[in-house]
């Protein structure tokens, strides 16, 4: 499903208006029933006493339709308008004149005297007052009323996107409506599935108020909600090496989880023969927890690193594997910053990096620029804010902007790791990720992720759809491991277990649950 800007949604509603013949008063009909039937689907309308909060624009619009529709119902409505009902225009005040003839409470909102009285009274709260548009933070008489609508413990419906939430990145604007439901008009905005703004949603709805499949399926709508292809089937008569090779470069002497999770992931999401390029002083403690992987030791630094005069094996084993990994667990030590920047500008198969090889590059853009072999990076924030020079308060204020920006200038696949993850590719398009949970904000997590992404494509996926797929699948482990063992003290080992659980799902189809809040807005 695509996800579109708040310009772009303007935009649409333009093109049905003016290209396609589509009356604004039809398409604000069309959000009104949409609403209708998402309240409907929370708790009987009839005789149900439901408060409206409208403002001045086309999102107040909607409410007015939808009171409208429920006073058919036989609701009990009241409508609350924050504002001159005299600003409104077009189709909204066609549907404020429709209101304003009907028996039913309409009153313009100026304080909030008795408001927390009329909220304890009603069984059902509507936010129709932002919408996308909202530039600013709320304050004043709008601020105190989302205050009270969200301390009054009742349900609420929110229209568009939760009132306070910016449309474009999901940010709050002072303060926002905590909906216990949304049903968002054309596409999902970008804002419904960021963080925090995606928390305040609830249950997520969309409708498509009958825009043409022109307008929802344009190309130029570049973001999209991650729904890789399917992996291709499994050879029956395969062995280790029809399911790939991969090279891992990766740990030092205090960082003995990272290489093993990374080497370890890639088998247990499917790959089929794993090297890990360590150091020989921490192979023994290694192999008796990864007796299944490869192990090819290094010699090291004096702070126990991979030494850079590893460079020229390395290059030479590299070029027989399908895959390399550099980075997890590696150190900063100078010599293993140097090695990494080397490799990266010499190998010419495909190349995840992630952690302190991700440092390494910070300040040498230009190694990854002239790569020719595919690229994927797979930064946190903090590496995020390293490796372009923003600051992480900015990054979170334009995560899609930044992320596009980044993945071009530098000519490689981004992951930009979070809650809902980002895939960012060098032609601008953006995919978010609907899988996992906060229990995977722990330490070697990442790790876990490179060896997935990596085997996924040594499974047979181009290299784009198999960063995609990588990054679901991951995140489905860590799905997996929260439903058996909950969120708290989740480990990267818990989700390296489940992997293989995961990659049968993916095969034999997820559970119903599952495939509803990964295929994103449940459709009206």
């Amino acid at each position: 499903m695509n996800v579109s800007t708040v310009n772009q949604m303007r935009a649409m509603d333009r093109a049905a208006i003016e290209q396609y013949g589509i009356a604004e008063e039809l398409l604000m009909e069309n959000a009104g029933q949409a609403a209708c039937t998402v309240l409907q689907s929370m708790a009987p309308i009839a005789g149900r006493r439901v408060l409206i909060f409208c403002g001045l624009g086309n999102n107040g619009g909607d409410g007015l339709v939808l009171a409208r529709k429920l006073h058919s119902l036989s609701a009990k409505v009241q409508v609350y308008l924050l504002g001159d009902p005299n600003r409104f225009t077009g189709a909204a005040r066609l549907n404020l004149d429709i209101v304003r003839r009907l028996p039913l409470n309409m009153s313009q909102l100026n304080a909030c005297d008795t408001l927390a009285d009329e909220l304890t009274d009603c069984d059902t709260v509507v936010d129709a007052l932002f919408g996308t548009g909202l530039s600013r933070e709320i304050s004043g008489l709008q601020e105190q009323v989302i205050e009270l609508i969200n301390n009054s413990g009742k349900p609420v419906l929110s229209l568009d996107i939760p009132s306070g939430v910016d449309g474009d990145t999901g940010q709050i604007l002072g303060t926002a409506v905590q909906a216990t439901a949304t049903v968002t008009f054309g596409l999902p905005k970008i804002g419904n599935l960021l963080y925090p703004g995606f928390a305040l949603c609830g249950t997520l709805h969309v409708s498509h108020i009958s825009f043409p499949l022109a307008l929802t399926e344009d190309k130029q709508l570049q973001v999209a909600i991650n729904h890789p292809p399917p992996l291709p089937p499994r050879d029956v008569t395969g062995h280790k090496g029809s399911f790939g090779q991969a090279l891992f470069i990766a740990g030092a002497a205090s960082y003995l989880g990272a290489p093993r999770f990374a080497a370890l992931s890639f088998l247990k999401a499917g790959g089929g023969y794993s090297r890990l390029a360590t150091p020989e002083t921490i192979v023994p403690y290694l192999s008796m927890q990864a007796g299944e992987v490869v192990f090819v030791p290094q010699l090291t630094t004096h702070s126990g690193s991979i030494a850079l005069s590893n460079r020229a094996a390395l290059l030479e084993l590299a070029a027989s594997q399908d895959f390399a990994v550099i980075g997890p667990g590696l150190s900063l030590d100078p010599q293993s910053q140097q090695l990494v920047c080397e490799l990266v500008a010499t190998l010419d198969i495909p190349l995840l990096i992630d952690a302190d090889g991700i440092s390494a590059l910070c300040a040498k853009p230009e190694i990854l620029q002239q790569r020719t072999a595919p690229t994927v990076l797979t930064p946190h924030l903090g590496e995020m804010a390293r490796l372009t020079g923003y600051s992480i308060t900015e990054i979170e204020q334009d995560k899609i902007g930044i992320l596009r920006q980044a993945a071009a200038k530098l000519q490689a696949v981004i992951v930009l790791k979070g809650p809902h993850t980002l895939i960012g590719t060098p032609d601008g398009q953006i995919f978010i990720n609907l899988s996992g949970n906060s229990g995977m904000g722990s330490a070697g997590t990442g790790d876990t992720l490179t060896g997935t992404i990596a085997a996924a494509f040594c499974l047979g996926l181009p290299f784009v759809d198999a960063v995609c797929k990588g990054v679901l699948l991951h995140g489905l482990a860590g799905d997996l491991a929260a439903e058996a063992l909950g969120e708290d003290g989740m480990t990267a080992g818990d989700i390296l277990d489940y992997l293989p659980t995961a990659l049968q799902m993916e095969r034999n189809g997820l559970p119903a649950s599952l495939a509803l809040r990964y295929s994103g807005p449940l459709p009206v």
